[in-house]
């Protein structure tokens, strides 16, 4: 079997009544006679930015019980080698062993075993056993939870689909996290504690080793399969407008026409080449969406650049703080800023406010943020804790969720969501500052064209279906604005020479339902979706598909219409 999006080995090994697949380094989907029990198992190397060091696999060694990587880190300064092991104890236990040793001092935040548990767990009990004997009565949160919902962890235990599922935990106490927040479809137990110092440091020759026991009972419940996929899409309130984020690649810029209805630019006011990156993101013509990064060091300098947006056609703006206790996020005093630099300078646009990173921050953050505000804003990146393309593909159904807890969040206040990027737009975990540019144009380019943010499924073919299933997910009523990729360079629409790529095709396809009465449903199965609009003459559906195999879909409509297709891997079609 192979990955949809770029050849990626995956590898199925069995044993027994228990299966994975192995992924590059990730034992995935560990399954149980067929039923996923944990998402999955994997060793992480990450530094004191949060940044992870690539586990490279040396060699792997399989039997009939136990599945063997021999490994090493490379990058960010690591330099770790050793073992991950599954291996099978007896037909109802499975254990990953970690044993990494570091050869030279490392600066770690993390370094050992995350486990991810599924999503389809959401609302279902769990005990939670602690490393002193106790035992705590929890759930697996229902909503995205904005803050650990198990601390102190030496074993969990639940019941899904008729099988009970014991998991111990050894080598440091683990806590879990709800990475539902930032769009991962899971939710993890990883050690060691927050609470605790970092980062910290690993000396010369130090191993890690942990483990992670998993002991099932019980009989899974078969699933029924429908070789037919079927959609009922809701007429609702009109479709989000559709904006794309300027261009942050080094100069010359290509002419090309623009797209959606406006152009979202972040501008850090620190930098040097802020009114350059004004000036690109102005050329389009379209509405402007600014977004201010306050400088610490002159806080006149937002008032110099209210007056640059004289004569703009600015339709909203917000400003956030780079350090401090509200860090990336709109509280008070950034917006007061905002709010009378813009007075002074005569414009009258919208203030919105919110964070400058993910839902995550939106979720736990939210109290930060003033009265009086005209939306609330966040972006999305779904290849932030893993570069894998199931990872990517998982997000989608996840971006359901942040949408319609982002809608509850605003009360009502419309929502901005963007920019919405492969990779994040700056690192909002980093303890050292970000690279600046060294000059007054955009020769260099800034922001993400600065920090290596760039992917290479940028230019594949399945991100416009990927793009398509996106806004499915994310235009629930009460989402105003989507905002995708960037106008040209390795993170747009376009190559820096401006030749079109597949994801602007999607994007154009968006755009030409702005403002129509939607036709919004849900998928199935996170693979499938669909989304579409009213007119008089007939109705339009976009439906897009991100499995590895082609599918069947039947797509109802309000009037009681049905409509048929026939889907090939990751692709998309207007119906």
């Amino acid at each position: 079997m192979t990955d949809l999006w770029n050849g990626e080995p995956a590898r199925e090994w069995t044993s027994g009544p228990w299966s994975l697949e192995l992924r590059d380094d990730e034992f995935a989907d560990i399954a149980y006679e067929g039923s996923v029990v944990l998402r999955s198992i994997r060793a992480v190397v990450r530094d004191r930015n949060w940044d992870t060091a690539r586990l490279v696999v040396d060699r792997v060694d399989s039997s009939g019980i136990a599945l063997t990587l021999h490994v090493h880190s490379t990058g960010l300064g690591s330099a770790l080698r050793g073992i991950v092991r599954a291996e099978v104890r007896g037909a109802r236990r499975l254990r990953v062993l970690a044993d990494l040793e570091s050869a030279s001092e490392f600066e770690t935040n993390r370094t050992g075993l995350v486990a991810l548990h599924p999503p389809a767990l959401a609302g279902t009990a769990m005990d939670v056993r602690h490393p002193d004997g106790g035992v705590t009565r929890s759930r697996f949160p229902a909503d995205i939870s904005p803050h650990q919902p198990a601390f102190d962890i030496a074993g969990l235990s639940w019941s899904h689909d008729g099988v009970a599922v014991d998991v111990r935990f050894a080598g440091d106490v683990f806590e879990m996290e709800d990475q539902r927040n930032w769009t991962d479809a899971s939710y993890k137990t990883y050690s060691r504690p927050l609470a605790l110092q970092f980062p910290y440091a690993l000396a010369p020759d130090e191993r890690v080793v942990q483990s992670i026991e998993i002991a099932v009972s019980g009989t899974p419940t078969p699933a029924a399969e429908d070789p037919l996929t079927r959609i009922r899409l809701e007429e609702g309130p009109p479709l989000p407008a559709i904006a794309v984020s300027a261009s942050t690649a080094p100069d010359p810029a290509p002419g090309f026409a623009p797209v959606g209805a406006a152009v979202l630019v972040e501008l850090d006011l620190a930098t040097r080449n802020w009114r350059a990156a004004l000036d690109r993101a102005a050329a389009s013509g379209l509405l402007l969406d600014v977004r201010f990064v306050l400088a610490d060091d002159d806080p006149a300098a937002i008032d110099q650049a209210a007056l640059a947006l004289r004569d703009l056609p600015v339709a909203r703006a917000t400003a956030f703080p780079p350090t401090g206790p509200a860090q990336h996020v709109s509280d008070l005093a950034a917006i007061g800023h905002l709010r009378h630099a813009l007075t002074e300078a005569g414009i009258a646009a919208e203030v919105v406010g919110g964070v400058r990173s993910h839902f995550t921050e939106l979720n736990r953050e939210h109290h930060r943020l003033p009265r009086g505000l005209d939306g609330i804003v966040f972006s999305i990146t779904p290849l932030f804790h893993s570069l894998s393309s199931a990872q990517l593909i998982e997000s989608i159904a996840m971006q359901r969720l942040v949408a319609n807890q982002g809608v509850r969040l605003a009360g009502g206040r419309p929502l901005h969501i963007g920019p919405i990027s492969l990779r994040p737009h700056f690192n909002s975990a980093a303890t050292s500052p970000p690279p600046m540019p060294e000059h007054d144009d955009l020769r260099d380019g800034y922001g993400p064209a600065l920090a290596e943010g760039s992917d290479p499924r940028q230019s594949a073919p399945e991100l416009a279906a990927w793009t398509i299933a996106s806004a499915a997910a994310l235009a629930v009523p009460g989402v105003t604005t989507l905002a995708y990729f960037e106008e040209w360079g390795p993170r747009g629409l376009r190559t820096a020479d401006g030749a079109a790529l597949p994801a602007l095709d999607a994007v154009e396809a968006l755009a030409a339902l702005t403002g129509e009465p939607g036709l919004r449903g849900d998928s199935p199965d996170g693979l499938v979706w669909a989304l579409g609009a009213r007119r008089a003459d007939d109705d339009v559906v976009l439906v897009a598909s991100l499995d590895r195999r082609a599918r069947r879909v039947e797509i109802g409509l309000p009037d009681g219409t049905v409509r048929h297709v026939e889907l090939a891997p990751g692709t998309f079609m207007r119906v």
